[in-house]
């Protein structure tokens, strides 16, 4: 995979206070059903304008973690603060986009429509919206912008759902799995792109995947996760933007044996 982005600062990065990360203090979630909590004890801080990945195995808490960073759940125990608000404000004041696993777009609009559709439903997002028409554009959409879902291939319609999720410009973006359904040279494709448009837009993005390579290509940082528990953070420290071939590297590689080594180590997952 070949990342070529244009760099830009994170808006609100720095020092400061809560304001300008995501904090997860002592977060707990249990379920009558599961042997172990879903999130055991989680401390977590995240930077503003950062993209922060998990990865870990199945069942190992990582969509529960987006659920409570979203609003969705509340923690049995501990806080949650996103740049200063809980999350439940934070998702009520469209300060968060969801990319799930399913692009989930509505068959009957077209592929512009669906762009537009968080800024006709979301009027609170009226004053940071971007062009959905440039969003197109940036993700090699505009000749399918008056396509219908069913004439999109897959890679296509997880792209119409990244710049649905762009389209109201939040500062937190939570991206579920989201090429878990693509082939690996669509899914590197898609990327790209995403990684493209994060380097303009830079919201802080927090991303759940399955695949080592994936989360140290895109990532700031990277935390494994299993049984509820987070690891500490292992710093990505590889230029940005992304330069051409750094796959290939040395220090790319030194990163996925480190990670993959974390997963062994804490949780006995291979590692993909």
């Amino acid at each position: 995979m070949s990342i070529r982005s244009t760099p830009g600062p994170p808006p609100g990065a720095g020092p400061g206070g809560d304001e300008d990360r995501i904090i997860f203090s002592g977060v707990t979630k249990k379920f009558p059903a599961m042997a172990w909590p879903a999130l055991d004890q989680v401390d977590l801080s995240i930077t503003r304008g950062s993209f922060f990945t998990v990865i870990g195995p199945s069942g190992a808490g990582k969509s529960t973690l987006l659920r409570v960073l979203a609003g969705l759940l509340e923690p049995g125990s501990g806080t949650v603060s996103v740049f200063g608000e809980l999350p439940v404000e934070a998702s009520r004041a469209k300060h968060l986009g969801w990319v799930p696993q399913s692009p989930a777009l509505l068959p009957w609009r077209t592929v512009l429509d669906n762009v537009r559709l968080p800024l006709q439903v979301n009027r609170k997002a009226g004053g940071d919206q971007r062009d959905p028409a440039e969003l197109l554009a940036k993700l090699r959409l505009s000749h399918a912008k008056d396509f219908l879902p069913a004439q999109l291939s897959g890679g296509m319609r997880q792209r119409v759902a990244i710049a649905r999720a762009f389209s109201f410009a939040p500062p937190l973006l939570l991206m579920d799995e989201p090429f878990a359904g693509l082939d690996e040279i669509t899914r590197d494709e898609v990327a790209v792109m995403l990684l493209d448009l994060w380097q303009t837009e830079r919201p802080t993005v927090v991303f759940v995947t399955h695949s080592v390579t994936e989360a140290v290509m895109l990532s700031d940082q990277v935390a494994v996760m299993g049984r509820g528990k987070l690891t500490p953070p292992l710093e990505i420290n590889l230029p940005r933007p992304r330069p051409e071939g750094v796959e290939d590297t040395s220090p790319f590689h030194e990163l996925t044996s480190d990670l993959r080594a974390q997963l062994r180590k804490a949780f006995g997952a291979p590692g993909a």
